[in-house]
């Protein structure tokens, strides 16, 4: 495997990692409804799922190997329609800091959500399969590149959770377009990962 490749792979994370999607935007709500340390608890469960999701699709990999991209491309459509039903919830979403009916999130919230998260599946499978399978079917490499998944994609949550930290007043007084353009971004995802099959 070569730098470039590595460099590839790495880049890859980013975009799919930095991009709004379930975790990251659970994390900006949880930052801006209960603050730091909430959103920090849920933070650790999230990194525990990702990390979970990660070494089930590493053992998938080494047993399926390349013939996964076969198949992996058509959970794109279950994605999809995940992503479209967090995008309605995202638009009825508040911010409001009064509300306390709304339980805090925990480490078990966090876990459970990233353990069924579409994105990280599909983000891992397709990145094994993609940079990795092509040049080593090793089981000791395919985990060191599942598990940097597992701590890339958990990271760029913290960009979102710290988002919504720094900008907690802006994102209560304007919610009703922060909820559209979310759930927009969210839409716009869906539609994208719906392609995928159609477009290959």
């Amino acid at each position: 495997m070569t730098f470039e490749v590595v460099i590839a792979f790495f880049s890859f994370l980013l975009i799919c990692g930095i991009t709004p999607g379930p975790a990251n935007l659970t994390s900006l709500a949880a930052s801006l409804q209960f603050g730091r340390k909430p959103a920090l608890r849920q933070w650790f469960g999230l990194i525990s799922g990702a990390l979970t999701d990660c070494l089930i699709s590493v053992v998938i990999a080494f047993f399926l190997g390349t013939a996964l991209n076969e198949y992996v491309k058509w959970l794109a459509f279950v994605g999809a329609a995940y992503l479209t039903y967090l995008a309605f919830k995202q638009f009825r979403r508040s911010y409001s800091t009064e509300q306390k009916e709304i339980k805090e999130p925990g480490f078990l919230t966090g876990y459970i959500l990233n353990l069924s998260n579409i994105k990280i599946i599909l983000t891992c499978v397709t990145a094994l399969s993609s940079y990795v399978l092509p040049y080593s079917t090793n089981f000791f490499m395919l985990l060191i590149f599942g598990i940097s998944v597992g701590i890339v994609l958990p990271s760029c949550n913290l960009v979102w959770l710290f988002l919504g930290l720094t900008l907690q007043r802006f994102f209560v007084k304007h919610q009703k377009l922060v909820n559209i353009v979310m759930g927009l971004a969210l839409i716009y995802c869906a539609v994208k990962l719906a392609l995928v099959p159609i477009l290959n």
